[in-house]
């Protein structure tokens, strides 16, 4: 089985950088990526936070694409209940128009922040349409197709690029699962938010069964996921540190996973609404060179997965570097090519992957 290797960076700001270093970092790593033979390197969308500082990821995309010469570079994901399909179209065109054949344009519905940066992103709209339409609005802008029903027929989302970005749905559930496959559209299970692998390998299973084949396209699922490579595991386990994660259960229904109490205390009296909290340990798909390939060779095993993009949020920055320099090394036989590998026991990633962020 070959294993194709992407990476996701938030542009974490760690105490005592600043936001230009934060971005410096992720131009750093893009490059990096890039050097060890990559798929594809992210970027996320987050609001209102002094710990993240990527809050625009198409003007990020442009400067990466500018920084880099062949690697795909796309959103980890653009949050498009907030936006206009019509204008994420334009941005994304325009990008794809500039980098012909690299940009990749990742859709998901978490809010990406607290209640009140929702609240000025949808200042003024009333009655959004449902997630659902709003991505198949973004698909017909994206490849210029709006269908004979649609009020705007004839509007064209400019430039009208010769390869228009890839569009994936991202997501954390069962139900975007549902989405994704409804739509015939790739799909991405955020295993490093949800945290639960049987969850992870439930969504893959029902977006496989109830893929849209109707469209000529088949199903492309990949696994976004937390790891963390070190020289030793001891070393592994220190980088992890023993941060805890939040998970919000609001009397609405929904579920959101945030970094920190206080991140969840914000959250909640923002969105006064009755709640309850869970702390939950984050789990990392963490160790040595070989215990980290083993795992993952367990779980694209168990999933049929052959993508996995993963995240590294530690500091120093240095050993976040190492941290990839070491995946890849690990991975070395089985990126790219037909190497068969012998399936594993899926029992040895259980405990050791990651989660954090909002669900979707």
């Amino acid at each position: 089985m070959a294993i194709t290797i992407s990476v996701l960076d938030q542009s974490p700001i760690y105490p005592g950088e600043t936001p230009e270093e934060a971005f410096r970092h992720t131009v750093q790593l893009a490059q990096l990526s890039e050097r060890l033979g990559f798929h594809r390197f992210w970027v996320s969308e987050h609001h209102d936070s002094e710990q993240v500082a990527g809050s625009s990821p198409e003007v990020l995309i442009s400067h990466l694409l500018a920084k880099t010469e062949r690697i795909r570079v796309g959103s980890g994901g653009i949050m498009l209940q907030h936006y206009s399909p019509y204008k994420v179209a334009e941005n994304f065109n325009v990008l794809a128009s500039l980098a012909p054949g690299r940009v990749d344009l990742g859709v998901g519905r978490a809010p990406g922040g607290l209640p009140r940066s929702t609240q000025a992103l949808q200042q003024g709209s009333h009655d959004s349409p449902s997630l659902t339409d709003k991505i198949v609005e973004l698909e017909q802008y994206v490849h210029n197709r709006l269908g004979e029903d649609h009020p705007l027929l004839g509007l064209k989302a400019g430039p009208i690029p010769g390869e228009p970005p890839r569009l994936y749905v991202l997501g954390a559930s069962t139900a975007s699962a549902e989405i994704a496959a409804g739509l015939g559209l790739p799909y991405v299970f955020s295993l490093f938010i949800n945290g639960d692998p049987s969850v992870a390998l439930e969504a893959i299973r029902v977006y496989r069964s109830s893929f849209d084949t109707s469209q000529g396209k088949e199903p492309q699922a990949i696994i976004a996921l937390a790891v963390l490579v070190a020289e030793t595991e001891e070393e592994a386990r220190e980088l992890a540190g023993a941060h805890k994660l939040i998970r919000i259960h609001l009397a609405s229904g929904k579920i959101l996973t945030v970094a920190s109490r206080e991140q969840a205390e914000a959250f909640t009296r923002q969105s006064q609404e009755a709640y309850t909290l869970e702390e939950r340990e984050p789990e990392i798909t963490k160790g040595t060179q070989a215990s980290v390939r083993e795992q993952l060779l367990a779980l694209a095993a168990a999933s049929g997965v052959e993508e996995f993009i993963v995240t590294t949020n530690v500091q120093p920055f240095d050993k976040r570097v190492r941290s990839f320099e070491l995946l890849s090394e690990a991975l070395t036989d089985v990126v790219g090519n037909d190497h068969e590998t012998t399936p594993l026991s899926y029992s040895s990633v259980g405990a050791n992957t990651s989660g954090g962020g909002a669900e979707s």
